[in-house]
């Protein structure tokens, strides 16, 4: 069989006036917020407050701090999984450009940011649910995010990943209220401070299997430590301005949705435990339903399952059996 699925990408822009398409998955950051009445407000205030902190973190040259605006695209990957033309929605990303106020200068940012996937919610929500109920020790299914891990790689070494795209993929996440942190003396004059974990997580053992390393820094103005998963070298393989598109559109979205922890009043400390119940933050002026992307988690990984594991799992099984990525 052909050991390539074929990948097909669309790209929309992010902007006031965005609606998720139909394969869209709700939960996904940038759709959640453009849903109900306030969906044009929400999308002009959080791209407001992106714009603000990547001007706050680029401030040289930047006396009145608005140099710079941020534009984001949604990349939407499709797979077509036995060359019949019938595709699959596989992930979804964003990809920042930099537009310089200044010097009428257009500057391509990173690609990645946001991760979505259907599949990441089937072995989360679906596979490892099914696999621990009724235990009382929770445990992790042999193979878990084997299938996930080299999908994700067969697109980023595809043709179609390096004709649209310059650099590998940086994917900015919250940090895990159950892990603690700790300062070190490594310090990045746009990452910030860097911070170790006390152990490793679940996450990172799925991300570690599509071939993404991750740091934890926390950037200046910010008040608790990022997750950075990458390939290669995230400190040198970047520019300043491509780090702080990331910080800044992934920050204020963490912001919104993680207030607790990144909207905190009070900034992370040496030793640094996130806490979710933390009732000392502020509120964003947006409009965001916590509850109901939980619940829709479920039903997005059912979507998976019906749609792509049990249909292709033959095709699937021999083509991870074969894969050597």
């Amino acid at each position: 069989m052909n050991k390539d699925f074929n990948f097909t990408i669309k790209s929309v822009s992010l902007d006031e006036n965005y609606h998720p398409a139909n394969s869209t998955r709700i939960t996904t950051n940038f759709a959640n917020l453009a849903r109900g009445d306030s969906r044009q407000e929400n999308l002009r205030n959080a791209l407001k407050m992106i714009d603000n902190s990547f001007n706050a973190l680029a401030h040289w040259d930047n006396p009145t701090g608005e140099r710079y605006s941020v534009e984001l695209e949604i990349i939407s990957v499709d797979m077509d999984i036995d060359g019949g033309g019938d595709t699959f929605p596989s992930i979804e990303v964003l990809k920042t450009n930099i537009i310089d106020k200044q010097t009428n200068e257009r500057i391509e940012g990173i690609v990645g940011n946001n991760f979505s996937s259907y599949v990441r919610d089937y072995d989360f929500s679906v596979l490892l649910l099914e696999h621990n109920k009724g235990k009382t020790q929770f445990s992790i299914p042999n193979d878990f995010g084997e299938l996930h891990g080299k999908l994700f790689k067969s697109f980023i070494n595809s043709n179609t990943y390096k004709q649209n795209f310059n650099k590998s993929p940086v994917i900015c996440l919250s940090v895990s209220d159950n892990k603690t942190y700790h300062r070190t003396e490594n310090q990045h004059p746009v990452l910030g401070v860097e911070y170790h974990p006390n152990e490793s997580s679940l996450t990172e053992q799925y991300f570690k299997k599509m071939g993404l390393q991750v740091r934890y820094f926390m950037p200046p103005n910010s008040v608790a430590p990022l997750a950075f998963y990458f390939f290669g070298d995230l400190l040198n393989d970047y520019s300043n301005l491509e780090l702080i598109s990331t910080i800044s559109t992934m920050g204020t979205f963490q912001k919104i949705y993680r207030p607790e922890i990144y909207n905190a009043n009070a900034a992370a400390g040496k030793c640094y435990q996130p806490n979710l119940k933390n009732l000392d933050h502020s509120l964003t002026q947006i409009v965001y339903d916590r509850a109901e992307r939980s619940q829709l988690a479920i039903e997005q990984g059912k979507f998976a399952e019906e749609h792509f594991i049990k249909p292709y799992q033959i095709v699937l099984e021999q083509w991870s059996a074969d894969c050597t990525f």
